[in-house]
């Protein structure tokens, strides 16, 4: 893809480390806890969809322990690569172009990935493909257009910038064809997929230091983008990034939708065997 093409938030630039570093600290806990209902246990197979950074990958393997498979897969595995451990395979894939890597497995997981991806149909299809049956698919996405300010206390100019400058940057993501209202559509579309005993959540932080984390590093990564469009100026950005490095604002995350359901087995069971 090219430089205006696809995804926005590059892994090769540098603040993608700091991205990624911010996202494990807000929602890994709900991840793993959705693992932990699905029942994730010894020996597992799993696939790590757009791993991104590390931390998901490493867990897996924790909880697969040795008789277990962890693959973690991504277009850019720059930072992926780190998790490549005895029991963790990191591959570049393309999950919305790609066959579905040898499978079958017991968990597929994807988080903040298929928003991002134009050929989502296909990438769901592909997951759910490489299921076995009685396995589990995990999906988590974000749903921008539920709450779409970044300073839901929009209660001065500070917050009022903030709120615009998240306006111009959700712009570029619709401009690459990512779609900002698709985390509520995902219990719906497992079960057109096929999947049984599907049920979702939501989970978004409020305020939290890893979101003037987040925040920062997203602003630095696109900013040349954003001024580009005409979207924002140095001035307005110079602005935001101080107030949020002294702590002036309580910025939210857009809500992440958590969906799962069991591929059927043949006689019409759910259940892993």
């Amino acid at each position: 893809m090219g430089q205006d093409e696809g995804y926005l938030l590059d892994n090769r630039q540098a603040e993608a480390g700091t991205r990624f570093d911010a996202l494990s600290a807000l929602f890994d806990a709900s991840t793993f806890r959705h693992f932990e209902t699905a029942g994730i246990a010894e020996g597992w197979r799993c696939w790590e969809v757009g791993a991104g950074g590390p931390s998901v990958a490493a867990w897996l393997r924790e909880r697969v322990g040795p008789a277990g498979r962890v693959l973690a897969t991504d277009i850019d595995v720059s930072w992926t690569g780190t998790a490549a451990t005895e029991g963790v395979e990191v591959l570049r894939h393309d999950v919305g172009r790609d066959a579905p890597p040898p499978g079958p497995f017991d968990l597929v997981h994807a988080r903040l990935v298929l928003v991002h991806v134009t050929e989502r149909e296909a990438a769901l299809r592909s997951m759910v493909q490489a299921l076995r049956p009685g396995g589990v698919l995990l999906v988590e996405d974000a749903d921008p257009a539920l709450q779409p300010l970044i300073c839901p206390d929009e209660h001065g100019p500070e917050q009022r910038r903030a709120n615009r400058l998240r306006t111009g940057f959700r712009e570029l993501l619709r401009q690459r064809g990512a779609d900002l209202s698709y985390g509520r559509r995902l219990p719906r579309l497992l079960r057109e997929g096929g999947l049984a005993d599907v049920e979702a959540d939501a989970y978004f932080p409020v305020t939290s230091p890893a979101c003037d984390v987040l925040e920062a590093a997203t602003v630095r990564q696109v900013r040349d983008r954003l001024v580009a469009a005409g979207l924002a100026t140095d001035e307005e950005i110079d602005g935001h990034l101080a107030a949020v490095e002294a702590g002036r604002l309580d910025l939210a995350t857009s809500p992440m939708i958590s969906a799962w359901g069991r591929k059927p087995t043949g006689d019409g069971s759910h259940t892993l065997v």
